[in-house]
C-alpha cells in the first residue's frame, strides 16, 4: 500500500485524513516567545487532563502494539486476536493504538469474549479510520502524553511485530523498567521469529560491548504462547493492581464524570 501525500486516500484502501497542526513543526525548533510558550503548556496540560478523565474508570489495561499492516489473514493477525481473547478472560480491558492490523485484532479478540476494547490514538497528518471494536477512542496530540497514559493505565504491554512506532515504544518502556521508574511491569515481545534477531543483536553486540548488563535482557519476555503471556500478565497485574483499586470508583456528578 502507498501513500500520495497531496491525497486525501491511499492508493489502495481508504483512509482517514486530519489535518496537520502547524504548531507542531515549531514544537522542537526552539525557544518561542513567552506567550506562546505558555500556551503550548496549558495545551500540554489540558491533554493530560484530558486522558486522566478519560481513563479514570477503564480498570486495569493491557496494551497490545502491533503493525497496522498485517491483513485479516495474516498469522500475526490471529495471534493478537487470540491474545486479545485471553487478556479479556482475566476480565482485563484491552488497549491499543486504535488502528488497524494487529490493533483490530487485539480490539476484536476482546470484544468477541465481551471484554472491554479502547484505542489510544496519536494524531498525525493522515492515518486511518479506527476500528470498529471500540468501546472507547481518546485521541492525543502529543505522543509524550499519549506514552505516559498508557504506561500509566496498563500492566503489562503486549508487542507483537510492527516498525518504528511498536520499537520506541518497546525500548522507551524497558528503559523505564531498567531504571526502575516501574516495577513488574512485563514487556511481552509475540512472534518469536521476528523478534529473535533483535534479541540477539542486544546479546551480541551491547551485552559483549557492556551497554546493558545481564539481568536486562530478562526484562524482554519472548514466547508464541497465548497462555504462557497470560501467566505473566497476571503475575504483573497481581503485583501492581493493589485491592484499593479493584474497588470501582464513583463517579462524580459535579465533575462531569459519565
Amino acid at each position: 500500500m502507498t501513500i500520495d501525500i497531496n491525497s486525501n486516500v491511499f492508493k489502495g484502501g481508504k483512509a482517514w485524513v486530519k489535518p496537520s497542526h502547524p504548531d507542531e513543526h515549531s514544537f522542537l525548533a526552539g525557544p518561542l516567545s513567552r506567550g506562546e510558550e505558555f500556551l503550548r503548556a496549558c495545551r500540554i496540560f489540558a491533554e493530560f487532563i484530558k486522558g486522566f478523565r478519560s481513563l479514570h474508570f477503564v480498570g486495569p489495561c493491557v496494551t497490545v502494539f502491533g503493525s497496522a499492516r498485517f491483513p485479516e489473514d495474516h498469522p500475526y493477525y490471529a495471534l493478537a486476536r487470540e491474545v486479545g481473547r485471553k487478556v479479556a478472560e482475566l476480565d482485563l480491558t484491552v488497549m491499543t493504538g486504535g488502528g488497524p492490523g494487529i490493533m483490530e485484532a487485539a480490539n476484536r479478540g476482546a470484544k468477541e469474549r465481551g471484554g472491554r476494547s479502547l484505542g489510544c490514538n496519536i494524531t498525525l497528518p493522515m492515518e486511518q479510520q479506527p476500528n470498529p471494536y471500540l468501546d472507547k477512542w481518546i485521541e492525543f496530540r502529543y505522543f509524550f502524553v499519549r506514552k505516559v497514559m498508557l504506561v500509566k493505565y496498563s500492566y503489562a504491554f503486549v508487542v507483537l511485530p510492527g516498525g518504528f512506532g511498536t520499537l520506541d515504544e518497546v525500548f522507551e518502556t524497558v528503559t523505564l523498567v531498567q531504571t526502575q521508574k516501574i516495577r513488574n511491569f512485563p514487556i511481552i515481545l509475540m512472534g518469536v521469529s521476528f523478534w529473535t534477531p533483535m534479541i540477539e543483536f542486544l546479546r551480541d553486540k551491547m551485552l559483549a560491548l557492556g551497554t546493558i548488563g545481564h539481568g536486562d535482557l530478562d526484562l524482554l519476555i519472548l514466547t508464541d504462547s497465548p497462555q504462557e503471556a497470560m501467566e505473566h500478565i497476571k503475575r504483573g497485574v497481581d503485583a501492581n493492581y493493589p485491592e484499593t483499586l479493584k474497588r470501582p470508583f464513583r463517579r462524580r456528578w459535579w465533575l462531569l464524570e459519565r
